[in-house]
C-alpha cells in the first residue's frame, strides 16, 4: 500500500532536518507556519522565525534522528522519531513525536512531543 501523499512528505521533510538541508526544511514551510518546540511555551511563528532558529551560526549543538515510522491522514500527520543530540561533548538520546499539519504542500504547524521534556530542556537549556 503506498503511503499517503502527507506521509511521503513528512518522510522528506524530516529526513532534509536529518541530513542537515535546511534550505529543503525551510522550503517546506507556510508563511505562517506555527512552531512549536519541545520545552519552549511560545512557539516560533513565521518561516522567518524558523529559518532564525535554524540558522547554522546560532546552533552549538547536533541532532540526527532516525525515523520510525509516519502516520498520515487528510487532516494530520505523525512521525515517531528517535533522536541523538550532541552538545558540549555530552551526548542525549530521546523520543519524540512530531505532529505536523500539512495544507498545500507546506508545514502549517508543527508540534513536537517527548518523553523527557525536563532532560531535553535541560540539555539544551
Amino acid at each position: 500500500m503506498a503511503d499517503h501523499p502527507n506521509a511521503a512528505f513528512a518522510r522528506t521533510f524530516l529526513e532534509a532536518f536529518d541530513t542537515g538541508n535546511m534550505q529543503a526544511l525551510i522550503d517546506a514551510l507556510d508563511e505562517n507556519v506555527v512552531w512549536h518546540e519541545i520545552g519552549n511555551p511560545e512557539p516560533v511563528r513565521g518561516k522567518a522565525g524558523v529559518a532564525g532558529r535554524m540558522a547554522g551560526g546560532e546552533r552549538d549543538f547536533e541532532i540526527t534522528a532516525e525515523l520510525h515510522d509516519v502516520v498520515a491522514n487528510d487532516d494530520h500527520t505523525i512521525a515517531l522519531v528517535s533522536a541523538t543530540a550532541t552538545r558540549n561533548g555530552k551526548t542525549l538520546k530521546y523520543n519524540t513525536a512530531e505532529i505536523l499539519h500539512i495544507r498545500g504542500g507546506k508545514v502549517v504547524e508543527r508540534w513536537a512531543f517527548s518523553e523527557d521534556t525536563a532532560a531535553i530542556t535541560a540539555f539544551f537549556g
